[in-house]
């Protein structure tokens, strides 16, 4: 069974960096599309980063410039990095896969079939 482990959340002040790491086990990820999604308390699920099996990035609007989404060497370990976190950055993240590989931007989460179980991000001073 396809696993996705999230780690390197945190409670950070606002204006600090964060990198959460995922690490897929029993699939080759390397071509599948992975993203990173957020959901705060009594909001709806978003995306937050993308990446296709080309390693295209694709950014939510109010992340470009200060994320970036990143495949490790292995191709199994999926990294975002966040810097000037702002306290409306607190949320579950969750890291997501999808075997299709393509076609695959942050406002498609519905789209991914594979979800780890999250990691908490709190941006407070």
């Amino acid at each position: 069974q396809v696993q996705l482990l999230e780690s390197g959340g945190g409670s950070v002040p606002p204006g600090g960096s964060l990198t959460l790491s995922c690490q897929a086990s029993r699939v080759t990820f390397n071509t599948y599309c992975m993203g990173w999604f957020r959901q705060a308390p009594g909001k709806e699920r978003e995306g937050v980063a993308t990446i296709d099996g080309w390693d295209f990035a694709l950014y939510a609007d109010g992340m470009k410039g200060r994320s970036t989404i990143s495949r490790g060497n292995d191709k199994n370990t999926l990294f975002l990095q966040i810097f000037g976190l702002k306290p409306e950055d607190t949320g579950m993240y969750y890291c997501a896969a999808d075997p299709r590989g393509v076609n695959c931007p942050p406002e498609a989460s519905a789209t991914f079939t594979y979800w780890g179980q999250g990691t908490q991000v709190t941006v407070a001073s």
